[in-house]
């Protein structure tokens, strides 16, 4: 792992505003600065940069963080690839580390430069190819589409990369896959007489290359191994260049070529990207997620392409969210998005864009054709493959969805269907008991508001005061509050580890259970900006309000005594009493409470 101490120092070197400038076109206001959010689209900007706090916040989509987490949520970047980024930007080396891939990350710069300079030889010999350029002519390419795409040609011939090359025998051209060692230790180059697509990473360095014969060799495509550099099951062709368009459209489109890719850019559908000739991973599912809110995995229509949509569903379960949306297009048979934009255009692929099957209508539609719900066993079997695909679903709200529908086409109710499959009922993940908080009385129902807004006004003040965290008292909140629970839980952080700012402290927070009272508590820093000593001094007002709403140990007991034996006679007087005694005092402390009301 990369230590904290690294991550503290790089933070408190790096200026957020400076680093997402580069990105965002950022306008001063107040004492922050705003700009129309990067990640979702809209007129009015709403995106806050607060350079004294050094996060962001974006009031419309709830986006926040700190520069690293931009960069990771922006360029697409994993953490240690965002990390290393902004440590090369304020020229901090990063510090050796094992993690998982270390053989790879010890590539180093150089096998990255040999890269670019057989890319750059590839794209000169295009130019002097007239039969390649007729190829990407005839396939409705445009010079200007090739070159956004860097693409060229490695022309006939074993060694043409020894005249680029000097160290031609060096382990480095073949650590990069350039170059294959045959027999007797005779050495040639891997890519001969074909069209070539650099495959580029996050930071839009080529680190492999897939090339597509130009006559009729096999195989047809080809592309590089696994390298120090390179590893097909996590990278995406294309992604780079599409990354603007796919945060335009809030969408990426996944294809299987990179001529589909391509070919749908020359004609204007930009947010595409391609597989390696794998089948698609976990890594590409997470990877596209962490840009957009939705992706549409495009396949032919035959078989193998059910069969390749059948995985890429398989592999999202475990990652949808419920404002994720992953849908599926089949193209007419005998047609991959190359030859389908070609032939019919823009307006029809898009047109077929707008008819997308939902991963819900496809997952359904498909057990049901594998079994006849007409009939008993037909209905059990179905309910049986239905088992492990709805259990692996990650989004709460989507699985109970889901139970629901799969309840219908059962012919069973929601409770058997969720007992068939042995998902949990939705109070057990996390969904309030529908009967129980009905049977509660409408005042217990709101018991806890004028708490929760105390409570956040405590974290308020621990983000702008980390100090004050030795003054909250632990032992006296409510653990049945949520923003009770966020606190403790920021205690335990920071006991862990003290040094930890607050930016990474509430990193650490923002779990999905406490990653909604983070979010508002964030936006309400930005939205309301205030001294650090005034919200100190909320801090202390709150506690102070929070003692004083302390209910009466005596009417608890008796609470707990009348839901269970019931109360005496005496005992009944003196509930009451005390029950108006504490309506009383309420309603005396009042004004104190709309003060402070958040």
């Amino acid at each position: 792992m990369i230590p904290e101490s690294f991550k503290q120092d790089l933070l408190n070197r790096v200026d957020i505003v400076e680093v997402i400038e580069r990105y965002v076109r950022l306008k001063k206001s107040g004492a922050n600065y705003v700009a129309c959010c990067p990640f979702h689209t809209e007129k009015t900007p709403s995106f806050t940069v607060s350079q004294a706090k050094q996060f962001y916040h974006c009031f419309g989509c709830g986006v926040n963080g700190n520069a690293i987490s931009f960069l990771m949520e922006y360029q697409g970047l994993g953490y240690v690839e965002a990390v290393k980024d902004l440590a090369e930007s304020v020229g901090m080396k990063l510090p050796e580390f094992e993690p998982r891939g270390a053989s790879k990350a010890a590539a180093g710069p150089d096998l990255y430069e040999i890269m670019q300079r057989a890319a750059h030889y590839y794209r000169e010999q295009l130019k002097g190819s007239p039969a390649a350029i007729e190829y990407l002519k005839g396939r409705g390419l445009s010079g200007k589409i090739a070159a956004r795409f860097g693409i060229g040609y490695a022309p006939p011939g074993w060694q043409n990369l020894e005249a680029v090359f000097p160290g031609y025998q060096d382990k480095a051209l073949r650590d990069c896959g350039l170059v294959i060692d045959g027999e007797g230790d005779r050495r040639y180059d891997r890519f001969r007489d074909r069209i070539m697509f650099p495959i580029l990473n996050q930071r839009g360095t080529v680190i492999g290359f897939g090339g597509r014969v130009l006559g009729q060799g096999e195989p047809k495509y080809l592309n590089s191994p696994e390298t120090a550099l390179f590893e097909k099951g996590r990278e995406l062709y294309g992604l780079p260049q599409a990354r603007a368009a796919i945060r335009a459209s809030a969408k990426a489109l996944v294809v299987e070529g990179y001529l589909d890719v391509v070919a749908l850019a020359q004609h204007g559908i930009e947010f595409a990207v391609a597989t390696l000739g794998t089948a698609t991973s976990a890594a590409h599912v997470q990877k596209l997620l962490r840009q957009t809110d939705e992706i549409v995995f495009c396949f032919d229509g035959d078989a193998a392409g059910r069969r390749a949509a059948w995985h890429a569903l398989e592999v999202s379960l475990p990652l949808l969210a419920d404002h994720k949306a992953v849908k599926f297009l089949f193209l007419p048979s005998g047609h991959d998005p190359d030859s389908f934009v070609r032939e019919r255009g823009r307006d029809a692929f898009e047109r077929m864009l707008a008819e997308t099957r939902l991963l819900s209508e496809f997952l359904l539609d498909e057990l049901k054709s594998r079994a006849d719900a007409d009939t008993v066993e037909g209905r059990s079997r179905l309910i049986h493959e239905a088992k492990p695909l709805l259990k692996r679903i990650g989004a709460p709200a989507l699985q109970l969805q889901m139970v629901k529908q799969l309840a219908d086409v059962a012919r069973i109710t929601q409770e058997e269907a969720a007992r068939l499959t042995e998902i949990p009922v939705a109070a057990a993940r996390g969904f309030p008991r529908i009967r129980e908080a009905a049977a509660l009385p409408s005042k217990a129902r709101g018991w806890h508001q004028p708490q929760r807004s105390l409570y956040r006004k405590l974290l308020c003040g621990l983000l702008v005061a980390p100090t004050l965290r030795e003054e909250v008292p632990l032992g006296e909140l409510d653990p049945t509050i949520p923003e009770a629970q966020a606190i403790s839980a920021l205690a335990e952080i920071w006991r862990a580890q003290a040094a930890l700012d607050v930016e990474s402290a509430i990193a650490c927070l923002s779990v999905p259970e406490h990653a909604e009272i983070v979010k508002v508590v964030r936006a309400s820093l930005l939205d309301i900006p205030m001294q650090d000593e005034a919200r100190e001094k909320e801090f202390h007002d709150a506690i102070r309000a929070l003692r004083a709403q302390r209910p009466n140990p005596r009417l608890k007991e008796l609470e707990r005594k009348d839901a269970s034996a019931g109360l005496s006679e005496q005992e009944a007087d003196e509930y009451r009493r005390l029950i108006r005694e504490d309506a009383a005092l309420k309603q005396s402390r009042s004004s104190q409470a709309n003060v402070l009301k958040f």
